[in-house]
């Protein structure tokens, strides 16, 4: 659990640093250069490094131990710091469109050639960092950090858009010999800001599925309920639930054993069903069981 809730950090402070440096970068090359698209990418790049900061901190609270006020510990805290990046996606979105729709309507200068070569830069390297953070977040099992891969990868697609209608720009400029075609870079941002609303969508529902405890789907149920069935004295399996708290699960379970069985017998017998569980799926942090006698159909 604490190496898991590192890891996340680390990658969210990566992720900080690298999106201060490109903000900045971005945010000159486009108010020199004179294209939108690109000021609109350091505005996404900005929102990148808030997005980062508050998984940090969902995951710093989220990795405390339970204790007397919360003693089913802080995980929903990594999954609050999802929802809150998601909502954040949903917002540049909304600005960016609106200031890009705003832009299209003012007549501005063709945007400067050079400013591909930034964009092109920034492309490879935003798509390194996502797919680092979203190799992190899949591997440690948490919405938060990929939540925040996603949000990198919203600005792969801000400044891949821009990249197209900049070169859309510059090369209709020149062919019509005038600057009919400079605002496609700010079509490109508003393109893309529903791209970046789409996106906010669908990484807000997982994490709105942990925050209201929805059951996990047959990836993790599965392998638990065969497991408790595999243990030597567990005749039947039912209610079975699971929730996630955070990178974990918490399982509840009914277990079914020969009514005759001795309850200190009972008892060795559920702390196997939990062993046998928590073996079978890593993910799963606390085993509840509740000893039946067996019923025949």
């Amino acid at each position: 659990m604490a190496e898991a809730t590192e890891r996340g950090i680390r990658s969210a402070q990566l992720g900080m640093v690298i999106n201060a440096g490109l903000a900045a970068v971005k945010l000159v090359a486009g108010i020199v250069g004179h294209t939108y698209a690109l000021v609109a990418d350091a505005v996404e790049s900005t929102a990148d490094i808030f997005s980062s900061l508050i998984v940090w901190g969902g995951l710093r609270v989220a990795g405390r131990d339970p204790d007397d006020d919360y003693p089913f510990g802080y995980g929903k805290a990594e999954a609050l710091a999802a929802s809150v990046v998601s909502l954040m996606l949903l917002g540049a979105a909304a600005g960016i469109a609106v200031q890009a729709v705003r832009e299209i309507q003012t007549p501005h200068h063709t945007p400067a050639p050079w400013t591909l070569a930034v964009l092109a830069a920034v492309i490879v390297i935003k798509w390194a960092l996502s797919r680092r953070v979203g190799a992190v977040g899949a591997e440690i099992g948490s919405t938060a950090v990929k939540a925040d891969a996603w949000h990198h990868m919203s600005d792969v697609i801000t400044s891949a858009a821009a990249f197209i209608g900049i070169t859309v720009a510059v090369v209709g400029s020149r062919v019509e010999g005038g600057t009919g075609w400079a605002s496609a870079d700010d079509w490109a941002a508003l393109v893309a800001s529903a791209v970046i609303a789409f996106n906010g969508v669908a990484m807000f529902r997982p994490a709105l599925h942990d925050l209201m405890d929805r059951m996990p789907g047959s990836d993790v149920i599965g392998p638990v309920r065969e497991a408790a069935k595999a243990v030597p004295g567990v005749l039947a399996v039912e209610k079975l639930a699971a929730r996630k708290t955070g990178m974990n699960y918490r399982v509840t379970l009914h277990v079914q054993a020969d009514p005759g069985m001795p309850l200190n017998e009972a008892h060795v017998l559920s702390g196997m069903v939990k062993g046998a569980i928590r073996a079978a799926v890593p993910q799963v942090h606390s085993v509840l069981v509740h000893m039946e006698p067996y019923e025949r159909p």
